[in-house]
């Protein structure tokens, strides 16, 4: 094996764009190399700051949002790196006058504001804000530049900064539903009856299918209704194929499309923005409570034991969201032929989105795990 070429970050190079080339070349162990008393020169923080806009930017034209950086940060970075990265994203944005509200609220959300005095360099504000020596810092910004650079596009869900919208924004919100939605759901986790847990989540469906059927309604009569919209949904480790079943029938039962993405560990689902609501509240219940059933089972100690539990789950919280949806579709069968539209909608973005969609089972090996999903699923509170 050959000798690892070692970068320096520090003198000598004399330009930003010399500085840009050597972060963008080093590994964080380069910076552990730096000369005892090394201090960040002007130029080395000016081209950490161009860099990482270049990179951040790259990112999102790429697909990645504001939310998908959090996340990726969360889970392959450190505390500082991932900081170093936020405030790489808010930089960027803040370049733009133009920037979609649901980015924007990303944004927000993540905690990406701009803080420092825009007329320094913001590499040694942000380093004496986090205490960190000269060489701590650059490792930091090596290590998130590392992350940005392996970043591949994904799929577009919302327009980057800068770019037109090709479509309206989204329809207002509707508070009322999704409070009572919300208020149905924690009060499905909080409970220690399992019948009570049940017939909320029940209920929750129920309420969710009965606010479609009323949108489509209104809709039905419009010459252009709006083209399905995406979001992503992100999934913590273990078992992330077994908890993206879950959320792949909770938007079946919803009406909308989902695939997920193994290598970031990320459902992307496809359907109209109040649907995306609702998929996103009730996987979100679903999975705090199928995490609590299993972690409680007697028996539930072994991986293979968990993941059969968690796909007995989804399979039967399947069937009992799309019987719940049925009975209320039921209610208003004229609505039927509108309903098949949408969903030859729904599916017509979904393969525009991902032409080459592979499915792939997920193999259960044990079976007193797939009972006690099952069991589980049966007492999971739907809504009430």
């Amino acid at each position: 094996m050959g000798k690892r070429k070692q970068v320096r970050v520090g003198p000598p190079p004399t330009t930003v764009e010399g500085f840009g080339d050597a972060l963008l070349a080093a590994t964080p162990g380069d910076a552990d190399r730096l000369a005892p008393g090394f201090t960040l020169p002007a130029e080395l923080a000016e081209a950490a700051d161009r860099t990482g806009r270049q990179l951040i930017g790259r990112a999102c034209r790429g697909g990645w949002l504001p939310e998908d950086l959090h996340q990726a940060a969360r889970r392959r970075l450190d505390e500082f790196a991932g900081s170093y990265l936020l405030d790489t994203l808010a930089a960027y944005a803040g370049q733009f006058t133009a920037v979609h509200p649901d980015w924007q609220e990303q944004l927000e959300a993540a905690g990406a504001v701009r803080w420092w005095t825009e007329t320094e360099p913001h590499l040694p504000q942000w380093a004496a804000k986090h205490i960190l020596t000269p060489s701590e810092a650059v490792a930091a910004v090596i290590e998130a530049f590392g992350l940005l650079k392996t970043l591949p596009p994904v799929t577009v869900v919302l327009p980057a900064p800068g770019t037109p919208l090709e479509r309206p924004v989204r329809h207002h919100v509707d508070e009322k539903k999704l409070s009572r939605v919300r208020a149905l759901l924690a009060k499905a986790e909080s409970s220690s009856f399992p019948e009570e847990a049940e017939a909320l989540s029940a209920k929750a469906q129920e309420l969710m299918t009965r606010h479609a059927l009323d949108r489509v309604l209104v809709e039905a009569g419009e010459a252009a209704p709006d083209r399905p919209a995406a979001r992503r949904i992100w999934l913590d480790t273990p078992y992330t194929d077994a908890k993206s079943l879950l959320v792949h029938v909770v938007a079946t039962a919803n009406r909308c499309r989902a695939v997920f993405d193994p290598r970031w560990e990320f459902v992307t689902v496809i359907g109209d923005e109040d649907d995306l609501d609702s998929v996103a509240l009730l996987t979100t219940s679903l999975l705090v409570q199928a995490t609590r059933a299993m972690i409680t089972d007697p028996a539930g100690r072994s991986r293979d034991f968990r993941k059969s539990f968690l796909v007995s789950y989804a399979a039967r919280i399947g069937e009992r969201l799309e019987k719940a949806a049925e009975a209320t579709i039921a209610q208003e069968p004229e609505l039927l032929p509108v309903l098949a539209s949408h969903e030859k909608q729904v599916a017509a973005t979904f393969t525009e989105l991902f032409p080459e969609v592979v499915s792939k089972s997920v193999t259960v090996r044990s079976h007193e795990g797939w009972g006690a999903g099952r069991e589980a699923a049966d007492r999971a509170r739907l809504g009430e």
